[in-house]
C-alpha cells in the first residue's frame, strides 16, 4: 500500500517541501530509505521502528520503501522521523486521516515515541507557509511555529496522542495561545554607560554611531576603555520591531542556536567573536550553508576587538557585505544568500605595544617605524574606508577615574538615539530604507543638501585628508545622523564639521 505525506527541508535560512511517500509490499523483510538522505535520516529507521513499536502500533514484517522528494536535493536532520512514522501507519491502515487534512509534519522521534523539538521550523515554515497552512510537530516547537501567521500550528507530545487525534478519537483543532502571554526570550541585563567614567567623547560618537547605524572604529592604548564602551552599545540600539525580531529569530532557529520554547528574540544581537575566528566562520559556509557571525549580527552590532590580530583573509570578506547588506555562499549544492546589515565595531591599538602616539608620559612607544607600519598595514585601506567614523580613545586622568560620574547614562542616551530613529523612519517612509547609514549616493544627493559655503568646507578637507568617494559618503551620511540628534531639519556647518573630524584619525595613523 502506498501513502504520501510532507514535511520540510531546510536550505540556508529557506525551506522547501519535501513529498514523503511510503510504500509496504511484500517480500522480504526490510526498511530502506531513498531521496538522498543523509546519515542522520537514514538513521531514522530505527527512531522510527521504536517509536512505532513502543507507541503500542504494529510495525509492519514486510519491505517498506520510503522515497524523500525532490530527490535530487540533500536531505539531512532528523526532522523527518515524524513524517516517515505517519507515512507507515497510514501505508497499513493504522491511521484513516482526514482528506482535507494535509500538514507539514516535523519532528524528531524518541524510542518511546515521544516527539522531539527540532531546529530551523521557523525559517522552513516561513517558507512554506504560501502553499501549505497546517503543520503538525512538537509541543515545544509551537511558540516558534506560532509567529508564521499564515500556519495553523497543531501540537503534540506523543505519536500516541497524535495517532489518536487523526483517527478523531481526539482533539484535532490547532493552537489558539494568547499572543501576547507567548514565552520570550529573556532580555539580558544590560550594561550602562554610567559605569563609564570620562569618555565623553567616545560616548558622544557612539550615541551618533547608533542613532544613525554607523560603522566605527575605536583607536586607543591599552586600558582606555575601548572594549567597555562597545559592549555597552546594545543599551542605547532602538528597540527591535516585530519583523526584524523575527528574521532575527530565523536566522538563529537555521544556526540551531535557538531555543524554540521561548519565541521571538526580542533584543538586538551583540556578536563578539574571537581573533582566531575563520573566514567561513565569519560568513557562513559549510558543506550545507549555516549562518556566519554576520549573519548573526543582522540588525545588532558585530563587535571586532583587536581588529589587526584577525587574518587579513577574514576581515577582507566583510568587504562585500558591508556594502550590500547580504552575503552569497555558493557550494555544489547551490547558492544561499543570507542577510547581514549589522553595524560594525572594531577597537585596536595604534602599535604592537599599544602606545605609540600616547598622550601618556608614564608609557612611551618602544616600536620602530617598520613595526608600527606593518601593524597598522594589517587593515587594508578599502576595510578602513568602510568604517564611517574613526575615533581616538585617550587614557582617563586619575581626577576623573576617583571622581563623581558625569555625563549621560544609557537611558538618557538611549532616548537621544531613539528621537533621531523616528525622525528617519518617517524621512524614508516607503523608500525601502530605516537609517542614514543605508542611504544611497543618489538619495544622499536628495537628503543632505549642503550650502556654498559647506560644499567649500568639504573640497578642502577631500583634499587635505585624500578622501575616496566612499568617504566623502559617508561623512554626508554622519553628518546627516548629527543634524537628526540636534532636531535639525538641515545640516548645520557645526555638523558637517564634526562629521569630517570623524574621518581624520585614518590619515594620522595611515597617511
Amino acid at each position: 500500500m502506498l501513502a504520501k505525506v510532507k514535511s520540510s527541508g531546510l536550505f540556508g535560512i529557506n525551506g522547501y517541501i519535501v513529498d514523503i511517500e511510503v510504500d509496504i509490499a511484500n517480500g522480504l523483510p526490510g526498511f530502506e530509505i531513498v531521496g538522498l538522505a543523509d546519515t542522520a535520516v537514514k538513521e531514522s529507521r530505527e527512531r522510527v521502528r521504536s517509536a512505532i513499536k513502543n507507541s503500542g502500533f504494529d510495525f509492519p514484517v514486510k519491505r517498506i520503501t520510503v522515497n524523500m522528494a525532490p530527490s535530487d536535493t540533500k536531505k539531512e536532520g532528523s526532522a523527518y522521523d515524524l513524517a516517515i512514522a505517519v507515512g507507515i501507519l497510514k501505508a497499513t491502515g493504522q491511521i484513516t486521516e482526514s482528506p482535507d487534512f494535509r500538514p507539514v509534519y516535523l519532528g524528531e522521534l524518541s524510542l518511546d515515541g515521544s516527539i522531539r523539538p527540532v531546529n530551523g521550523v521557523l525559517p522552513m515554515l516561513l517558507s512554506v507557509s504560501d502553499t501549505e497552512h497546517k503543520t503538525v510537530l512538537s509541543t515545544a516547537n509551537a511558540p516558534e511555529a506560532i509567529h508564521v501567521k499564515a500556519m495553523s500550528v497543531y501540537p503534540f507530545d506523543h505519536l500516541r496522542d497524535l495517532v489518536s487525534a487523526l483517527n478523531q478519537e481526539g482533539t484535532l483543532r490547532p493552537w489558539q495561545p494568547d499572543r501576547e502571554a507567548l514565552p520570550e526570550h529573556p532580555v539580558p541585563a544590560l550594561e550602562d554607560y554610567s559605569d563609564v567614567k570620562g569618555q565623553e567623547g567616545a560616548k558622544r560618537a557612539l550615541k551618533i554611531a547608533a542613532a544613525g547605524g554607523h560603522n566605527i572604529l575605536m583607536i586607543g592604548s591599552p586600558g582606555t576603555g575601548k572594549t567597555m564602551l562597545a559592549k555597552r552599545l546594545p543599551s542605547i540600539l532602538p528597540d527591535l520591531t516585530y519583523p526584524e525580531a523575527l528574521e532575527i529569530t530565523r536566522i538563529y532557529s537555521a544556526a540551531a542556536l535557538l531555543d524554540p520554547s521561548k519565541g521571538l528574540i526580542r533584543t538586538r544581537p551583540f556578536r563578539a567573536p574571537h581573533h582566531t575566528v575563520s573566514r567561513i566562520a565569519l560568513v557562513g559556509g559549510g558543506r550545507v550553508p549555516k549562518p556566519g557571525e554576520i549573519s548573526l549580527a543582522h540588525h545588532g552590532v558585530l563587535f571586532l576587538d583587536e581588529l589587526p590580530e584577525y587574518k587579513r583573509e577574514a576581515l577582507e570578506v566583510l568587504r562585500q557585505p558591508l556594502e550590500d547588506g547580504y552575503i552569497t555562499v555558493s557550494r555544489a549544492q547551490g547558492s544561499v544568500s543570507f542577510p547581514s546589515k549589522f553595524m560594525l565595531v572594531g577597537s585596536m591599538n595604534p602599535c604592537p605595544c599599544g602606545y605609540f602616539r600616547s598622550s601618556d608620559p608614564s608609557h612611551e612607544c618602544n616600536c620602530t617605524p617598520h613595526q608600527i607600519s606593518r601593524y597598522l598595514d594589517r587593515i587594508s585601506g578599502p576595510l578602513l574606508d568602510r568604517f564611517d567614523m574613526h575615533i581616538e580613545v585617550d587614557p582617563v586622568s586619575f581626577e576623573k577615574l576617583t571622581g563623581k560620574r558625569e555625563g549621560e547614562n544609557s537611558r538618557e542616551m538611549k532616548g537621544c538615539v531613539d528621537k533621531a530613529r523616528a525622525i528617519q523612519l518617517q524621512r524614508y517612509h516607503k523608500k525601502g530604507i530605516f537609517s542614514n547609514a543605508q542611504l544611497s549616493s543618489r538619495q544622499i544627493d536628495t537628503y543632505c543638501k549642503l550650502t556654498d559655503s559647506q560644499k567649500l568646507m568639504i573640497k578642502d578637507a577631500f583634499r587635505v585628508l585624500s578622501l575616496s568617494a566612499r568617504a566623502y559618503d559617508r561623512i554626508l551620511r554622519v553628518a546627516r545622523t548629527i543634524a537628526d540628534l540636534g532636531g535639525e531639519e538641515n545640516i548645520q556647518d557645526a555638523h558637517l564639521a564634526e562629521a569630517i573630524q570623524y574621518r581624520s584619525l585614518d590619515r594620522q595613523y595611515w597617511g
